[in-house]
């Protein structure tokens, strides 16, 4: 039997496979959640086998509560779903260790099977989350990114230095750089230009 901690923001989709994941395999769904920071409280306190988890959602998203998860349980295993696969927010993912990717549109036998996958210590990547990571024709260094990714949720330079552990100065030297490669006059326009060529 495989737990599972299962983390999205959409209540009808995790009612769903909540109630689904346990017919398509032997799998028992220990916890839900509907954020990231309901998504660490409840990995760190149940301890799953896989932690199935949202990507895009409000306040923490998926990549942040993976990032909080991994800094107690380096070894979590972690699954993780989504619509919108940018080739940066993959590369993310893959650093903090996430082992499978999986579309939110996959049927529930599927995203069963790659559970059982992971659990057995194995990787699984959906061709079509694969085929969007490989394209890679962003300028931007993994800080910038960073930093940007910062910029766009409206956090100030200063907020930006304390979250990412940097000097304040090496932030503007960050986004100075960012602002020229995206050829914008603001951090914010940089932000928005990387987003909607989907580097952040």
């Amino acid at each position: 039997m495989t737990t599972v901690v299962l983390v999205d923001d959409e209540a009808l989709l995790r009612k769903a496979l909540a109630a689904l994941l346990p017919l398509e395999g032997e799998i028992t769904v220990l916890a839900e959640a509907e954020d990231g920071a309901r998504a660490v409280e409840a990995t760190l306190s149940h301890r799953p086998d896989v932690l199935v988890i949202d990507l895009e959602m409000p306040g923490i998203d998926g990549l942040g509560a993976v990032e909080r998860i991994r800094r107690e349980l380096p070894d979590q295993v972690v699954l993780m779903l989504t619509r919108h696969a940018r080739p940066g927010v993959l590369r993310k993912a893959l650093r903090l260790g996430v082992r499978g990717f999986v579309g939110k549109s996959a049927e529930p036998s599927h995203i069963a099977t790659v559970i059982a996958t992971l659990h057995e210590g194995r990787r699984w990547i959906d061709p079509e989350v694969s085929a969007l990571a490989v394209i890679d024709d962003c300028p931007l260094t993994e800080r910038e990114v960073d930093v940007l990714r910062e910029t766009g949720e409206g956090y100030s330079v200063a907020e930006i230095a304390a979250r990412l552990h940097l000097a304040e100065g090496t932030v503007r030297n960050y986004l100075s750089n960012a602002m020229s490669k995206t050829r914008t006059r603001t951090r914010h326009k940089a932000a928005r230009y990387a987003r909607e060529h989907d580097w952040l």
